[in-house]
């Protein structure tokens, strides 16, 4: 099915503009780091290798401790739509999909996810008045807590009316792990030419790129209802819950896999492999099956591969580098815990790239400024 305007469409022109967004966090980072100091008060130190990745990490002595906070975004503005138009609620995955984003970063530090955290903030007290909905959204937390293992600590339910839109929720989740032992953490400081790379599948969209989705969404001739494949429409395709990977990462641990680091391929897509400050190429020989509603964006979004590459997933969730010798191993770790897994590449001496070769795209290493 043909959008009905064939003009391009990329992730700026639907409103996100890393380029101004990126200097902000930058800004954040070198503020927050003057702060560390405070922690040699209570006998602790941070890890300042941490800043700038995924998630923050303290040494506090006989383990690390390791933490984050992430907001879904946009998503729920499609699992809204599609109530209205199908009269189902998907709370359930879009209670996965805030966990994922928390617990996902968590463990690219060698975390092993204690303790969640839930921030729900509606427009307006009336939002937890369908009980269905509401429902879900518990039913589908505490499952995702039961499938990281984690417990759920607490939250907040704040009604905010006049910041949060009416009828709208926000919400956002808290991650706090160990680093235990501490020989799991995996900041990158192994990370060396001949290391491989290993790709884990996605389940779709995930929760990035939900901007650039839901505008692709009023080109198309039947809006979210438009099959992206045979019997399966775009919202429902959109609102597959994320893979959450903590169970692959655990069971690599046990198995006696050792990574190196890790990456969540989120906001920026692909050009999240250059996420470490080490001057290194990393170069890409097998890209994995894209899945059918990423393929449909980027196919009617009007995207050359360099734009989707560099804004969606593109198939593959998360990415381990780990040594050469241990990437099929992993390969099976994953694949045991029922997520699809591929040996995709190699880290390399030279100068700081990613080169994805079946595809011809080149990402420099300026393509990627968090730090």
């Amino acid at each position: 099915m043909q959008s009905t305007d064939s003009t391009p469409l990329s992730y700026e022109q639907a409103g996100v503009q890393y380029d101004l967004i990126d200097p902000l966090k930058v800004a954040a980072q070198r503020a927050a780091a003057a702060t560390g100091a405070h922690l040699a008060a209570h006998g602790f130190a941070e890890v300042e290798a941490s800043r700038g990745e995924s998630a923050y990490v303290v040494d506090v002595g006989p383990f690390y401790l390791a933490s984050i906070v992430e907001c879904l975004g946009t998503k729920t503005l499609v699992a809204d739509e599609m109530q209205r138009l199908t009269g189902r609620s998907f709370f359930d995955a879009i209670a996965q999909d805030t966990i994922a984003m928390a617990v996902n970063d968590l463990v690219t530090v060698g975390a092993t996810p204690l303790v969640v955290q839930a921030y729900w903030a509606a427009g307006g007290s009336e939002w937890f008045a369908d009980a269905e909905r509401a429902q879900a959204l518990v039913a589908g937390w505490k499952a995702a807590c039961d499938t990281c293992g984690v417990a759920w600590g607490g939250g907040e339910t704040p009604a905010l009316a006049g910041i949060v839109e009416t009828g709208r929720i926000d919400l956002a989740a808290a991650c706090t792990g160990l680093v235990n032992p501490r020989e799991r953490l995996s900041l990158g400081e192994e990370l060396g030419p001949g290391d491989a790379i290993v790709l884990l599948g996605s389940s779709g969209i995930h929760a990035n790129g939900l901007s650039l989705a839901r505008k692709l969404s009023s080109r198309l001739p039947q809006g979210y209802l438009t099959e992206v494949a045979p019997g399966l429409g775009y919202g429902e395709a959109l609102l597959a819950p994320t893979v959450l990977y903590s169970p692959v990462t655990e069971a690599l641990w046990a198995a006696g896999v050792r990574v190196h680091y890790a990456a969540n391929i989120t906001g920026h897509g692909w050009r999240k492999l250059l996420r470490h400050p080490k001057p290194f190429t990393y170069r890409i020989h097998t890209v994995p099956p894209v899945p059918p509603v990423l393929r449909f964006i980027q196919q009617q979004a009007g995207q050359d591969d360099a734009e989707a590459y560099g804004t969606l997933n593109m198939g593959a969730g998360f990415a381990l580098f780990l040594p050469a010798a241990d990437a099929e191993r992993a390969v099976a770790v994953a694949q045991r815990c029922g997520v699809p897994a591929w040996v995709a590449g190699q880290v390399e001496a030279g100068a700081k790239r990613l080169r994805i070769e079946p595809l011809g795209v080149e990402f420099g290493g300026d393509a990627l400024q968090l730090r």
